[in-house]
């Protein structure tokens, strides 16, 4: 049993344990309300927090590595092209009936399912092991980024080719809405910008 084991016990927690607790809460709090929100601006803002909630966590861990990864590549990429999708689809800002699915159930089912799945994995795999927070840390950055950038470079290449086909979607869109709007037909009695009846203006030639 390492000295962190020792010193610190599960009824026994420090600082670090504290403010990890506590970040994780304000972390779980915001994902709910990305999934759970009419609005999808606010969906969107809410995952930047949601992300910077695991940012932080990551610090804790001593992974600060990842956390900047996670910063810049989720938050600063991922997030902001959301955004710009949102912005050139132009959807709505406020409450949106679209954005509420009838499928709550269902998909609360699979959510509960994926989440026990993903904890049960965690805690057998980590089941006997220790992290010393005080100590030096266990990975450096050098190893970490060579594992993450070798091993996993097709999935990171992958979702960047994801990310630029959803922004291309978003202007094709749009485009085709703008194209809509300038060439609909026209109504019968409409009236310029000065008042007057197009086909009144017609009839007077």
């Amino acid at each position: 049993m390492s000295l962190a084991a020792e010193t610190h016990g599960f009824l026994s927690p420090n600082g670090v344990e504290i403010a990890f607790l506590l970040v994780g809460l304000v972390t779980f709090g915001a994902a709910l309300v990305t999934v759970t929100t009419r609005q999808l601006v606010h969906a969107a803002l809410w995952l930047v927090v949601t992300l910077g909630g695991l940012a932080v966590e990551y610090l804790l861990l001593t992974a600060e590595f990842i956390a900047w990864v996670q910063v810049l590549i989720y938050v600063g990429s991922v997030v902001v092209l959301l955004l710009f999708g949102l912005m050139l689809t132009r959807a709505p800002i406020g409450r949106s009936p679209d954005a509420d699915s009838g499928n709550r159930w269902a998909a609360l089912t699979v959510a509960v399912a994926a989440a026990a799945a993903l904890v049960w994995v965690v805690v057998d795999a980590f089941r006997t092991t220790w992290i010393d927070l005080d100590g030096p840390a266990a990975g450096s950055t050098k190893v970490t980024g060579a594992s993450l950038f070798q091993n996993w470079v097709l999935p990171f290449e992958a979702l960047s080719v994801l990310l630029l086909a959803a922004l291309v979607g978003a202007i094709v869109l749009s485009r085709k809405a703008d194209a809509a709007a300038d060439t609909g037909p026209a109504v019968p009695g409409a009236r310029d910008g000065k008042g007057a009846d197009p086909a009144d203006k017609e009839g007077v030639r």
